[in-house]
């Protein structure tokens, strides 16, 4: 071998070595920075039949889709058959009355469990459930409450396969989306409708004995996914596949779309544990009518309320019922209760929900309120609601 080819020999030979510690050192230096997001090399020949090679970054797993919470709690969702009538004596037989949704939220041995609206069923002589097969079975009513609007079922548990996943209403956001499935008009069964959260803690007034006056402030999820007469009963679910409300009610006026109500699930199901238990509501009572500080406007916070500056949140009593435990503990008219025990109540609904998920009939609470400019405090001891009130 003559010198030149020895020569291009080794230049060669150091090429290559000298490439080999470059390489290492460019794996060593940015091996830390590809900790976060892989880095993925693809091979390929270019046009040209070159061989180049392209680096992209894997971005991971996808978001779960609308389809995918579909799949998840499609079967958990019933429809809602009730009857009326009938009579053995007069030879007649019962008559189909109207139709809602379920969701099946619980199993239990042999016995299933379905949430439904209280105005679903009220006043059926029979009540009957169709699965996503359509196989129908007859159901059993627990209990129904008409002041949150929900009932409870009991059907075989031999024939339910699937059980909807509970999620936390309480940390629903603005803009988090929304899917509403249920039976509409009461034959278009396993309906998808969907959208966002509206806004996740509204309250509303409600009249149930249709008076004229105002019974009962009840806290609501408010959605733009559509909730058509049919679909009262049915899941609100997140993205995950989640049950966070059962969808109850709509504002059905010509000029409105878009504006639905559920029932959030935080709030409902304390409820439907009472109403499987008891056939009814056992409630914390303390003999209010409450009004949350923020829907009072800001000019009565210092004239009316002799508020002092800075207390911006709280429960304004509207009325008190002498008789009641309130009563008797020397609470007014105009106190703005800001605490529970040592928990603050910024809403009506936090004030209902401390009550009905923290205190049961016979426990003690103590109310902290603003009367006449200063903190006061008073000890309450709670008893069952029998006067649909706070």
């Amino acid at each position: 071998m003559d010198n030149r080819k020895k020569n291009n020999f080794k230049s060669l030979f150091l090429t290559g070595i000298a490439g080999i510690v470059v390489g290492a050192i460019l794996i060593f230096l940015l091996g830390p920075f590809s900790s976060e997001k892989d880095l993925v090399s693809t091979a390929k020949n270019d046009s040209a039949g070159k061989f180049t090679a392209k680096v992209s970054a894997d971005e991971g797993e996808e978001d779960p889709t609308i389809k995918e919470a579909v799949n998840k709690s499609m079967d958990t969702v019933v429809s809602v058959v009730k009857y009326e009538g009938g009579s053995m004596w007069e030879g007649t037989e019962p008559q189909k009355a109207g139709s809602g949704s379920g969701v099946i939220y619980k199993k239990e041995g042999s016995k299933a469990y379905v949430a439904t609206n209280h105005h679903v069923i009220a006043g059926a002589s029979q009540i009957e459930i169709s699965l996503g097969n359509e196989k129908k079975l007859p159901a059993k009513l627990l209990g129904s409450d008409p002041l949150l609007d929900l009932a409870v079922l009991e059907v075989n548990g031999e024939e339910i396969n699937d059980v909807i996943e509970l999620g936390k209403s309480e940390k629903l956001e603005p803009g988090e989306t929304a899917i509403a499935i249920g039976n509409p008009l009461g034959f278009l069964h396993g309906t998808i409708t969907a959208g966002v959260i509206s806004a996740p803690d509204r309250v509303m007034p409600v009249d149930i004995d249709q008076d004229g006056s105002i019974d009962w402030q009840s806290e609501v999820v408010q959605t733009d996914a559509s909730i058509n007469p049919g679909n009262s009963g049915g899941a609100l679910i997140n993205i995950q596949g989640e049950l966070i409300g059962i969808n109850s009610s709509k504002i059905a006026q010509e000029a409105v779309e878009g504006i639905g109500f559920a029932i959030p699930v935080d709030v409902a199901m304390p409820i439907l544990k009472d109403l499987e238990e008891y056939g009814e509501v056992m409630r914390p009572y303390i003999g209010i009518v409450p009004i949350s500080l923020a829907d009072i406007p800001s000019q009565y916070y210092s004239e009316t309320l002799n508020l002092p500056a800075g207390v911006e949140n709280g429960v304004v009593i509207k009325e008190v019922v002498s008789t009641s435990p309130a009563g008797r503990a020397g609470l007014k008219e105009y106190d703005v209760i800001t605490k529970l025990d040592d928990t603050e109540v910024r809403t009506a609904g936090e004030l209902r929900k401390y009550l009905y998920t923290e205190k049961e009939v016979g426990d003690e609470v103590v109310v902290t309120f603003y009367r006449n400019g200063k903190e006061e405090a008073a000890t309450i001891t709670l008893q069952e609601d029998v006067a649909q009130s706070n």
